[in-house]
């Protein structure tokens, strides 16, 4: 068999070859700095304090163009999630009980229970890409043929759900509001989605008693909920266009390989420098499944050394705004599709 980079006269067989040889490449990547992480914490809590609070100010001294500053507020709260979301790997101080408390606490913040929502995303990760295993953790999609055999009603009500308006706006706001305020999914897998959920929503009632007593109800909803709502939504834009890209990779048992599915099943989302930063390089989301324990600060390190893996998925910013309209799998010919081209291929 041939070495990494060299032709085998059996490509699929060199594929895969290749993917194997990458989990052990990948191994060299994950162990984090501790300084590192510490600092990366830190540069993203308080700027995310200071801007909250110079928006509270703005209405406080009914300044109304200051609100402008929830934007970034947001954008921080956003880059705090992705922070939890390492914590939920194990891969940001790689000290579980300071991952699990540090997730914990950011969770308070991001309206997201930690420890139930850790066990659903290990599930994301251990089927992304998995026909037969989808539900958990993932945007709900379809086969052309699924579609096709659901009533009238039933295509309505998908079509609904895919749509941007529901998807990105009405569905984050039901995500972060309402929906994680009970471990819906988990409701029989024992007591700790229970806990984690509940013990969350009254840390969550705590802080905000807390801050509604110093700043008053109308100044903190509106600084604290549009905060959350844009964080929310530019968060369900990234999980959304990191495996709903056109060339993803979808298959069925016993062709499903996670290796293969980790590589081709999620994008490399090559966005600008400051939105890299930003969402914490979640965008090198091919080389995150196939080792989730990589820390995030230390993905880009991968491209560095490993050229060839940043062609894999690519995605611009532009281009991922054509992602939109894929929303059914075709089976024939593996690829992600529009409802029109879907038609298109029915009467074909």
């Amino acid at each position: 068999m041939a070495p990494l980079g060299e032709p085998d006269d059996n490509p699929e067989r060199s594929a895969l070859f290749a993917e194997k040889r990458w989990l052990k490449i990948l191994a060299g990547y994950r162990q984090p700095r501790a300084g590192r992480s510490a600092f990366e914490l830190a540069v993203t809590v308080v700027p995310f304090a200071l801007f909250w609070a110079a928006a509270w100010a703005a209405v406080h001294y009914s300044f109304w163009p200051g609100l402008i500053l929830i934007l970034p507020a947001a954008a921080f709260l956003l880059r705090l999630f992705m922070i939890q979301h390492d914590c939920g790997h194990g891969s940001f101080f790689a000290r579980r009980r300071v991952d699990d408390w540090v997730g914990r606490t950011i969770g308070i913040l991001t309206l997201t229970p930690y420890d139930y929502w850790r066990r659903a995303h290990a599930e994301h990760h251990a089927s992304a890409g998995n026909l037969d295993e989808r539900g958990v953790g993932d945007i709900e999609t379809l086969t052309i043929a699924e579609y096709n055999a659901l009533s009238r009603w039933g295509r309505l009500g998908y079509r609904l759900y895919r749509h941007p308006i529901v998807m990105f706006g009405i569905g984050p706001a039901w995500l972060f509001l309402f929906k994680q305020r009970l471990p819906f999914g988990m409701m029989r897998s024992g007591a700790l989605p229970w806990i984690s959920t509940m013990a969350t929503n009254l840390a969550i009632a705590v802080v905000a008693a807390l801050l509604i007593w110093a700043v008053g109800i109308v100044p903190f909803l509106l600084v604290h909920l549009p905060t959350v709502l844009l964080a929310g939504a530019a968060g369900v834009w990234l999980f959304y266009v990191q495996h709903q890209f056109e060339e993803t990779h979808w298959s069925k048992e016993p062709d499903w390989q996670f290796q293969h599915a980790a590589l081709h099943g999620a994008s490399h989302y090559d966005l600008p420098p400051v939105l890299r930063w930003i969402t914490g390089n979640i965008g090198i989301h091919h080389v995150h499944h196939l080792s989730s324990r990589v820390p995030y600060y230390r993905l880009p390190e991968v491209l560095r050394d490993h050229p060839e893996l940043a062609d894999l998925g690519r995605i611009t910013l532009m281009e991922s705004l054509r992602c939109v309209k894929l929303v059914l799998w075709d089976e024939q010919t593996k690829r992600l599709v529009s409802f029109r081209e879907a038609a298109r291929l029915a009467t074909a």
